[in-house]
């Protein structure tokens, strides 16, 4: 198993902390600082005879996401279960080093890239599991999805036209929708809305191109806002 977005006092080390306790043959926690996924794996090691292995993973960096599933791919011969948990929020506009806006760079197009490296390690897990489905993706979302549809048009907030369907819901409180008045088109709640639609996108489209191959993928709101990167 393999879960990403592994920190002290967050989601991803709920899951880590829950999972472990149920002895998986292996444990992969992948995150982007040594020292918090240091912190989680000691404790683990209180709480279970598992020892997780360690993997450093940022997903504002391509270069690094591929690293990293490289070295995942080098740990495991095959991945039962996958789950993207990692999450950026941010107050201001900034980019992933490949000039994609931060939120959903990291959120989506990361974890997109991410799964489709360690798909092969998927793939032969359910090529050798009991049953169909016991191999599986998730993506966790929110209900964060309602407040933006992915701007296809303009998903990088560089001021592109985008059509009605790709803007937030009218019915959104005012606060929560960009104000073309106030600069730059780019507002936080909409960028973090998109990707949290993308992330359950992409558990659709898993589902139609590797579903009849075994994998399942779901789209999960974990009822907080707590996983971190």
């Amino acid at each position: 198993m393999v879960i990403t977005g592994v920190s002290p006092n967050s989601l991803g080390e709920g899951l880590a902390t829950s999972i472990a306790r149920h002895s998986p043959a292996e444990l992969i926690l992948a995150s982007r600082t040594k020292s918090k996924l240091d912190s989680v794996a000691q404790q683990i090691e209180t709480l279970s005879p598992v020892k997780p292995k360690l993997v450093v993973l940022d997903l504002s960096s391509q270069a690094a996401i591929r690293k990293a599933a490289s070295e995942i791919s080098h740990l495991v011969n095959h991945i039962d279960i996958l789950i993207n948990n990692a999450g950026v929020v941010t107050s201001e506009r900034d980019e992933t080093l490949e000039g994609i806006e931060l939120q959903f760079g990291a959120n989506h197009v990361g974890h997109h890239l991410l799964t489709s490296l360690l798909t092969p390690r998927l793939l032969t897990a359910s090529s050798n599991a009991s049953q169909t489905g016991v191999t599986r993706v998730v993506n966790v979302t929110s209900l964060g999805y309602v407040l933006s549809p992915v701007r296809f048009h303009d998903y990088n907030f560089e001021g592109k036209p985008v059509p009605p369907e790709e803007e937030p819901l009218a019915s959104l409180p005012a606060h929560m929708k960009p104000d073309p008045a106030n600069g730059p088109p780019y507002f936080v709640f909409t960028a973090y809305g998109q990707s949290k639609t993308a992330n359950i996108l992409h558990a659709v489209s898993l589902n139609e191109k590797l579903g009849g191959k075994g994998v399942k993928a779901f789209a999960v709101h974990p009822g907080c806002e707590c996983g971190q990167a």
